[in-house]
């Protein structure tokens, strides 16, 4: 059973993740990633909008079970693939020539939230979810990439309250401080709003992407340089102290 799919509403794509909770693991990157070629090889798509189709859950983030077990056997290289595949998901949403929308339909914690940030806009249901970086509870400090373009989606005097406190916010505290575009009160509405914004940009993918290209340079180069790779017995992903 495939954990995501694609369909297209006029030229709208809508990528649904389909894996309940959306736990992100290798499995997961790669095959984000090759939805998200075939939609940005598709010059009739206008826009895209990930979500979900679990009744409670947008992402749940890390697959944490998966990663601390590859961690112990010092299997580090499927961990790193995993990175580097996330990191390239996050530079297609940062980069990619149409709009990008996250439709939060429930929970998005940890790198669920965080993928919604590399997104161009966010959306999300006010009947139910939390949205929250948990990493300080979890013992995951943020990798300079993920800190980058988080700015961009979250202000900085918030930004700082939710990545030190791990507390959880709900839709429409996020509208309040311009995290999300529109607090939507059930998902429904959530994917009726979602849709109808993104079918307002008609815009010329050349200028569209040169715009984001510019727009997030040092967040991209940031990406590319700034993270170590996992090495030894102390992985700069998990910290235990």
């Amino acid at each position: 059973m495939a954990i995501m799919t694609w369909t297209k509403d006029d030229a709208v794509a809508i990528i649904t993740m389909c894996n309940g909770a959306n736990k992100q693991n290798l499995d997961f990157s790669n095959t984000l990633n090759a939805v998200l070629d075939e939609i940005i090889a598709d010059k009739s798509a206008c826009a895209i909008i990930i979500t979900s189709n679990d009744e409670k859950n947008f992402s749940q983030g890390i697959d944490v079970d998966w990663i601390a077990a590859r961690l112990q056997n010092k299997e580090l290289q499927p961990v790193q693939d995993f990175i580097n595949g996330m990191n390239e998901v996050f530079k297609k949403l940062l980069l990619a020539p149409v709009p990008t929308i996250a439709a939060i339909n429930g929970h998005a914690y940890g790198n669920g939230s965080i993928m919604s940030c590399a997104c161009d806009f966010r959306f999300m249901r006010s009947d139910k979810g939390f949205f929250c970086f948990p990493e300080v509870n979890l013992g995951i400090p943020f990798r300079y990439g993920m800190n980058a373009f988080i700015k961009k989606a979250v202000p900085q005097y918030k930004l700082m309250e939710m990545q030190l406190t791990g507390n959880r916010y709900t839709a429409p505290e996020l509208e309040q401080h311009h995290i999300i575009v529109k607090a939507c009160a059930n998902a429904e509405e959530l994917m009726k709003e979602a849709i109808s914004f993104a079918k307002t940009f008609q815009k010329k993918r050349g200028i569209f992407g040169e715009i984001k290209k510019r727009l997030h340079e040092e967040i991209v180069r940031i990406i590319d340089t700034a993270d170590p790779p996992l090495t030894g017995e102390r992985s700069s992903l998990m910290i235990t102290d």
